[in-house]
């Protein structure tokens, strides 16, 4: 025979047990949920990847084989190429957005923070997108609202650079006329900065979803243009890494601001000087009398550099090993520019660029990778470099970097 106590301590016990079982059995249902939600994205992602990488690939091949047809005029050659290259452009978006993912899913992405001047890299996106921007019929505005002694902070140069490329090639994309500007305010210990568009907006039920990976990949409605749906998932990573937050206003028909923020810890760099911006196309013809050795051992990637950099080039030298580019750099102590390939046999751009730098400290060098990994721009500056640039070469950045290391 049971005594009461016994019998309630033990329904106590029952009531417990059926209560955790509930518990975990609602928990495992909302973690099926998440997975065949999860699985649901990354199936439609990796649809649409399919879809990304053959349409520019088609455009591509398609197009360059047009090219060898007979009796072309030269505005339709022209008319080919353009396309070649807008798609050889999507092409690369979208491996690097895949690359970033990854490193992001795997958890090996790392910060470098440094000095870095925020005037500075605001002033180098408007040089780069001004163009494109004004192609479109559109205007570019840029706000730099701290003097230069108190706009260099201690960050990760590379992820800021991303973030505001990512958004600014977010407002051009959605954006048909009107204005595009971004800038930065200072709130306190923060720096809030915004990029805002006279673009066709976001829905509401929408905006609470677009830093979601793999997103766009599972939207049927007219936002989903072309691209990987990656590139506002990768800034909210990239901006919360950096101790920041990401946002979004807007109105469907009016226009969208995104807004995010860092903190700001102040780094006072005393010798740099903001000078007035010049716009590209005016100032790359005042840049003309530099002696500039290519170090590249790539035949091709040397005949599109010596093109580029023809137009600012007194003499153009040219090597092919690390060994040749040290040699040339003794024998030519006058050099005003080395644009320097990482990868070359006998020796690598950065120990040349290390020899270089024990007799040669004023030269500029740009370093050149196709690896493009993040950390390789760090290694380049360690190493000795001023700059660095990834393959394939964009050529308005190649521009852009002269231009910021030689504009008078």
């Amino acid at each position: 025979m049971k005594d009461k106590e016994g019998i309630i301590i033990g329904t106590v016990f029952i009531a417990r047990d059926i209560t955790e079982h509930i518990q975990l059995e609602n928990e495992l249902i909302k973690a099926k949920e998440h997975a065949e939600q999860s699985d649901r994205l990354k199936s439609a992602f990796l649809a649409n990847m399919s879809h990304e990488i053959r349409t520019p690939m088609n455009g591509i091949l398609g197009f360059a084989s047009l090219l060898k047809e007979p009796g072309l005029t030269g505005e339709k050659q022209q008319e080919y190429i353009r396309i070649i290259e807008k798609s050889g452009a999507r092409m690369l978006n979208i491996i690097n957005d895949i690359v970033d993912i990854s490193k992001i899913e795997a958890d090996l992405m790392i910060v470098n923070n440094k000095v870095t001047n925020i005037n500075e890299k605001i002033e180098f996106i408007y040089i780069f997108f001004k163009p494109q921007v004004e192609d479109k019929g559109m205007q570019l505005f840029f706000k730099n609202t701290l003097p230069a002694k108190e706009a260099t902070i201690r960050t990760d140069s590379e992820k800021v650079y991303s973030i505001l490329t990512n958004l600014v090639k977010n407002a051009i994309k959605y954006s048909k006329e009107g204005v595009i500007e971004f800038g930065y305010l200072k709130k306190g210990e923060t720096l809030e900065f915004y990029v805002t568009d006279t673009g066709i907006g976001i829905p509401k039920d929408r905006q609470s979803a677009i830093f979601e990976r793999f997103i766009q990949a599972d939207i049927t409605d007219k936002m989903a243009l072309q691209g990987t749906g990656l590139g506002l998932s990768i800034s909210k990573a990239y901006v919360e890494m950096l101790g920041g937050k990401i946002w979004v206003e807007s109105k469907e028909g009016i226009g969208t601001t995104f807004y995010f923020t860092l903190p700001y810890n102040a780094e006072p760099e005393e010798k740099y000087v903001v000078g007035n911006i010049v716009p590209a196309q005016d100032e790359k013809n005042q840049i003309n009398d530099l002696k500039i050795l290519i170090a590249e051992d790539d035949e091709i990637s040397e005949m599109l550099i010596t093109i580029d950099v023809d137009k600012f080039g007194k003499e153009i030298l040219k090597a092919r090993t690390g060994n040749a580019t040290v040699e040339i750099c003794r024998k030519n102590p006058d050099i005003d520019l080395i644009l320097m390939d990482i990868q070359m046999p006998d020796m690598n751009g950065y120990e040349a660029t290390r020899q270089i730098r024990q007799f040669n400290k004023d030269v500029v060098i740009i370093a050149q990778t196709a690896f493009g990994l993040s950390g390789d721009r760090e290694k380049a500056i360690e190493a000795g470099c001023n700059d660095y640039i990834a393959k394939p070469i964009n050529r308005a950045e190649l521009l852009a970097l002269i231009q910021k290391h030689f504009k008078n």
